[in-house]
């Protein structure tokens, strides 16, 4: 069977990501990199493909199947649709756009081509979250009450030497709680309200390094957020679920997810429910799910083939980065202005 052919548009470090991922896969095949920056260039060197300092002459020239959108924020929509235009397949990273209407943008071009989207939170390839939602939307939890998020973790000092990090839309909101915006609506449904407030107490930075929400999901569930990368803890789902080796692995939970007959806990997987007469004076049992450990960034790519292929739907389309991107921002909105932000349908 022939390889799936992708390329990279976009050389920085997520894009790096990706190539080795592809290099240890037997169905995909990396065929050119576009991106202007001077070290580009030796990477696909290294590589032995070509390497393009226009992702237009990429497309036109190699034709991929599909190609992998690692560029800046504000450049994702339009580079997406060059790809969706000649027909190639467009992974896009996240955040899908810098705007709710660039993601509608890109929205509305997808269904009109037909060509296919992958938006790449991917965590929602990782087994335990797959797991997780069919564990939701089975029943099993009953009626979905509630949600929590833990995400407090400690960035370092040179962490902020660059300036954009201390500034208006840098914060963890944009850039670390987008990632639990999409798990809470993977598990969930969606949302349709959020309250939210933010601080700026511990670093005295333009941008926030503390957060605290609310969200309404259209199902009637509540859900409560606490984020910080102030805190030292482990309480937050790069540590405990082992996705990247980066991060030291602590046996924590950092996500629950409550409903009328049972409630779960992340990434542990466990199940706690009763058995017999349900009360609070009765004992409770607790069933665990144990997933094999896998990396969801090659899962991903997995499906993307898959998608390429016509074998799979996307599991996060344009739509669903869209509607991510919106709750984040409310939350962004909410923090800054105060008060009740409603999503538009």
């Amino acid at each position: 069977m022939s390889k799936t052919t992708l390329a990279l548009i976009g050389a920085g470090a997520i894009a790096r990501t990706h190539i080795h991922r592809i290099q240890h896969s037997d169905d995909l095949q990396l065929v050119g990199i576009a991106d202007p920056a001077p070290g580009a260039q030796a990477l696909a060197d290294a590589l032995g493909v070509p390497c393009f300092a226009d992702h237009r002459q990429l497309l036109e020239t190699l034709k991929p199947q599909g190609a992998i959108v690692a560029t800046p924020n504000p450049l994702h929509v339009p580079v997406a649709v060059d790809c969706l235009e000649r027909g190639t397949a467009a992974l896009v990273e996240k955040p899908v756009a810098d705007s709710v209407a660039e993601a509608q943008r890109l929205v509305d071009v997808q269904a009109r081509t037909g060509v296919p989207v992958l938006v790449g939170h991917h965590r929602r390839h990782n087994p335990i979250n797959r797991r997780a939602r069919e564990i939701t939307q089975s029943g099993r939890l009953g009626q979905l009450v509630s949600a929590h998020v833990q995400a407090t973790f400690l960035k370092p000092d040179p962490y902020f030497d660059a300036a954009w990090r201390r500034s208006h839309g840098g914060g963890p909101i944009l850039i670390n709680l987008i990632h639990d915006i999409d798990m809470l609506r993977f598990f969930m449904g969606e949302i349709v309200s959020v309250q939210a407030m933010g601080s700026n107490a511990v670093r005295g930075f333009e941008v926030e390094d503390t957060a605290a929400a609310v969200l309404r999901f259209a199902n009637g569930a509540l859900g409560t957020v606490i984020l910080s990368d102030t805190v030292t803890s482990p309480w937050c789902w790069d540590f405990c679920a082992g996705e990247q080796a980066i991060y030291p692995r602590q046996d924590v939970q950092s996500h629950f997810i409550g409903g009328t007959h049972g409630s779960l806990s992340l990434p542990d997987l466990s199940l706690w429910n009763y058995r017999g007469v349900r009360s609070w004076h009765a004992e409770m049992t607790r069933e665990q799910t144990a997933v094999h450990h896998t990396d969801p960034y090659t899962f991903q790519l997995q499906h993307f083939s898959e998608v390429i292929q016509g074998r799979a739907e996307s599991l996060c389309s344009a739509l669903d980065g869209l509607r991510t991107l919106q709750a984040t921002l409310a939350v962004h909105e909410a923090s800054v202005r105060g008060g009740m932000v409603e999503l538009a349908a």
